[in-house]
């Protein structure tokens, strides 16, 4: 194993006496090219092209001597130290860290970042990136070949939102790009760089308000729980919520979320939003919503719930099944509306979970049978809940549903 390993940050600007020191010192150096082409690196010291970090952390654990490696911004932030201090490689590191790319993008913008969500995009997750974009007012995502500006543009395809484009930071390449999100795919863009998506509704911390970095909870003030009472919208100033009824009422909601589980990267289909509280209730969790009604009134509400509560819900206005093909890749599903034909079709697009409600038990027996095989487990209860009036103690309401969930075998990763 090497005698000493440090990993050092460089932002682009000159190298700390400490950096400096252990840079000269050093017997090995891994870095990317530009790393390497800096002065202070050793001419006779082994030099590594950091491609894979794990081919290079087997061969500093294998080498006598002082290890340093080279990478850009903090390398303890999605950075290079995670991997080097695996439990497989086992090694020990310095860390002289460096300003964050993401802390400079923002500082290039001009902006502050203590509300802003910071995901890693690569093609594999690239899905789940897109989808905290479409759920967050402000996200910074750290790109990678094949997951760049373009692609997310693409994905967010309906979605407008800003793009602050920061290529090369650090370098005297550097170049930031403010454009919007339908422009983005039309341009080529060099690696590395860092995206700042900012757009769509949600709440922005002050001075005055911030107690933690990224999105704070959507909680009306003095509102806890899963599912928000209809009392809850209208003191938000949403006059036109339903009364609770099938499928409105707040203790199906709670059920329905707890067997979704709606979480931040996943894009949740809402499908026969009515008075859109399932959706705002799923958009609070973090996660992107996508809310179908072919009723202009439903989406009305849907879109004036979302504004209230200060959560991002993309309303899209068409009748299920048919207009379902049009929307990306759902992770959960929740089914208000359209029985037997949009279960089929849902079924068809491989979400992980689906649930839906019944008010008989015929109804319910039929869509069990649409969503039981092809990988899922159905499973069905009856619900009933009885509002009751505790001044008099006498029953003011009475709902009574049929709650069906399907989960698939093999859940996506």
């Amino acid at each position: 194993m090497a005698d000493r390993v440090t990993v050092i940050g460089w932002d682009g600007t000159p190298l700390t006496r400490a950096a400096t020191a252990a840079l000269t010192a050093a017997t090995l150096v891994a870095g990317a090219a530009h790393h390497l082409a800096l002065p202070e690196v050793p001419p006779d010291a082994e030099r590594i092209r950091l491609g894979s970090v794990d081919l290079a952390a087997r061969r500093i654990a294998g080498h006598r001597g002082s290890a340093v490696v080279l990478a850009d911004g903090d390398p303890g932030f999605f950075g290079v130290v995670r991997t080097l201090r695996a439990r497989e490689h086992g090694l020990e590191v310095e860390v002289v860290p460096a300003v964050s790319s993401v802390a400079t993008a923002f500082a290039r913008a001009g902006m502050p970042w203590d509300d802003a969500q910071i995901v890693v995009a690569h093609p594999r997750a690239l899905r789940r990136a897109v989808n905290v974009c479409r759920a967050h007012h402000k996200v910074a995502v750290l790109t990678s070949p094949g997951a760049g500006p373009a692609e997310l543009a693409l994905l967010l395809d309906g979605v407008h939102r800003t793009f602050v484009i920061c290529e090369e930071l650090g370098t005297d390449r550097e170049r930031v790009t403010v454009l919007t999100s339908d422009k983005a795919a039309d341009h080529t863009w060099r690696d590395p760089n860092v995206v700042i998506v900012v757009g769509g509704t949600g709440p922005e911390t002050t001075a005055a308000s911030a107690w933690i970095a990224g999105r704070p909870p959507a909680y009306p003030q003095g509102v806890r729980g899963w599912a928000l009472p209809t009392a809850a919208y209208r003191e938000a100033g949403v006059d036109r919520m339903p009364d609770s009824g099938e499928g409105e009422f707040p203790g199906l909601r709670a059920a329905q979320l707890a067997r979704l589980g709606p979480r931040t990267g996943d894009l949740v289909w809402d499908i026969g939003s009515g008075s859109g509280a399932f959706a705002v209730d799923a958009a609070r969790f973090g996660a992107a919503v996508l809310a179908v009604d072919a009723e202009p009134a439903a989406c009305a509400r849907t879109e004036a719930a979302a504004r209230a509560v200060g959560v991002p819900v993309q309303v899209v206005r068409g009748r299920a099944p048919h207009i379902l093909e049009r929307l990306p890749e759902p992770d959960v599903v929740r089914i208000g509306g359209g029985g037997v034909p949009v279960a089929r079709a849902v079924l068809d697009r491989r979400p992980e979970r689906i649930v839906t409600h019944a008010s008989t038990r015929d109804e319910a027996e039929a869509l069990g049978a649409a969503l039981t095989g092809n990988g899922y487990t159905v499973e069905c209860a009856l619900l009933q809940s009885v509002d009751l009036d505790t001044e008099l103690w006498t029953e003011r309401e009475r709902s009574v549903v049929f709650l069906l969930s399907a989960g698939r075998s093999d859940p996506a990763p």
